[in-house]
């Protein structure tokens, strides 16, 4: 349960959870590299609230994390041969069906995530580490919350994630 109260403009984006089997180090990682880097998936909602004008002043806004608040998370599961690109999202708000979605609505593909945030860090000499959790980025665009919704998201073979607004 999430008190909608302590939230600005509350909002929520689905996502996956990912969570790193092994490190990976770039420049260079390929998509074969990060797949086989890739231990468990879980279903995330990413809370957020829109804080502040990131458009008129966005180093205010990456210090304050931009958007983020809370993510939510359902069970993880094995990644096996899944193809991220391919899973299908059903996002569900007080059980209407708002909006669905494939991976490929995530920069072509989730793991493609995990290759430009491990090519990214590699920047700054540091890699991305066994055991650390990357938010794939949003199926659909946001939605806005309200205290008493209920969201859920489906993720075909990875399953479901809820949350309540109070």
């Amino acid at each position: 349960m999430l008190d909608c109260g302590s939230l600005i403009e509350p909002a929520f984006g689905n996502e996956l959870c990912i969570t790193m089997r092994a490190t990976l180090r770039g420049p260079g990682v390929t998509r074969p590299e990060a797949h086989e880097a890739i231990g468990a998936v879980s279903p995330a909602l990413e809370v957020v609230e829109r804080r502040g004008d990131a458009a008129g002043d966005l180093p205010l806004a990456i210090a304050d994390n931009v958007q983020q608040r809370a993510f939510v998370t359902g069970a993880e599961r094995g990644l096996e041969d899944s193809d991220l690109a391919a899973v299908t999202v059903e996002v569900r708000v007080n059980g209407d069906l708002v909006d669905r979605a494939r991976g490929d609505a995530v920069l072509g593909s989730p793991e493609l995530s995990i290759i430009w945030l491990a090519n990214k860090l590699a920047e700054f000499g540091r890699p991305l580490e066994a055991g650390m959790r990357v938010m794939s980025g949003s199926f659909t665009r946001q939605h806005r919350v309200a205290a008493g919704d209920r969201v859920e998201a489906r993720f075909e073979s990875f399953g479901t994630v809820t949350a309540t607004f109070r």
